[in-house]
């Protein structure tokens, strides 16, 4: 037996917007007409068309669960709950360490130097990672962050041990040297693409850092714009037909995030590139993190889209 849903989301969104754009033309047009009454008439039981699927996108913070057996059982879970292919983006993609996790915690280690100062690179956390995406047929979001301990100019403390102290250490800081870093990013990115293939590759998302207008970034914000131009440039050159976006700041709602946001895009489209003989900034997506407002009512989450709208 098959019943067609009491009201279709896709139609209550239409209202929404359109009772926005209402509410808001109203206030425009207050002082040169006399208030009028409106009504609007919804049919809630008539089906506008299918539904895009917008909820195939999540994240976390510890990377090396990805591998563990409960994180590939729910990665699981997630591809099985979308039509469409989940992407989950992860942090700490670049971390220095042993691969061990903890609350906010993770790491790769695929950057290291000797004693000489030369680098060492070492794929094998950053291989079990991504071979649980593909095994579950999820396409990444990659992260490009954060600074390894060899690269950071504030290298210690470097490990967190979060709730206690604060969660921005060591990996947070500019790199002392940007062209070193935008190597290891060509190398990150090269070997990506050399192990899954362009045609697989093609499909992924790629971002640089997270939310740099907090504590996530302790530089400038021209030294992250530095950052985002040297990474952008060394993505392209490792495999040019990225699709590269950012700058996953927080929700412009805030004025402070509004103005990193502003800033940030002016630079993309106006300035000068921090690569040599370049001007403007490649930017495929614009990303920003609106949050949700969920609420506990009646014994169940009510999710609140307030807030996305707001930064919308």
């Amino acid at each position: 037996m098959c019943c067609k849903p009491s009201f279709d989301l896709w139609t209550l969104c239409r209202t929404l917007g359109t009772l926005l754009l209402l509410f808001f033309a109203t206030r425009s047009c207050r002082s040169q007409e006399s208030p009028q009454n409106v009504a609007i008439e919804v049919h809630v039981d008539q089906l506008d068309g299918p539904m895009i699927p917008i909820w195939n996108y999540f994240g976390y913070d510890e990377p090396n669960y990805t591998y563990s057996l409960n994180g590939k059982k729910l990665l699981g879970e997630l591809a099985a709950l979308s039509p469409v292919p989940v992407y989950i983006r992860v942090h700490n993609l670049l971390t220095t360490g042993d691969g061990s996790a903890s609350l906010k915690w993770g790491s790769t280690n695929i950057y290291t130097e000797d004693a000489a100062g030369k680098p060492v690179y070492s794929w094998v956390i950053l291989d079990r990672i991504f071979d649980t995406f593909h095994a579950a047929g999820i396409r990444p979001l990659v992260e490009i962050g954060f600074m390894p301990e060899a690269l950071s100019s504030h290298p210690q403390p470097y490990r967190h041990n979060f709730p206690q102290g604060s969660v921005f250490t060591g990996w947070a800081y500019p790199p002392k040297d940007y062209q070193k870093w935008a190597e290891v990013v060509f190398q990150f990115v090269r070997h990506l693409r050399e192990r899954y293939g362009e045609a697989e590759v093609k499909n992924w998302l790629w971002e640089v850092w997270n939310e740099p207008d907090i504590g996530y970034w302790q530089g400038t914000h021209e030294e992250f714009f530095e950052l985002y131009d040297y990474s952008v440039d060394a993505i392209l050159r490792a495999f040019p037909e990225a699709r590269v976006g950012g700058p996953d700041s927080t929700g412009p709602s805030y004025p402070k995030a509004a103005e990193f946001l502003r800033v940030f895009l002016d630079h993309c489209a106006h300035q000068r590139n921090y690569v040599p003989a370049k001007t403007g900034s490649r930017l495929d997506f614009i990303a920003f993190h609106t949050k949700g407002s969920p609420k506990w009512q009646d014994g169940h989450v009510v999710m609140g889209i307030a807030r996305h709208l707001a930064s919308i």
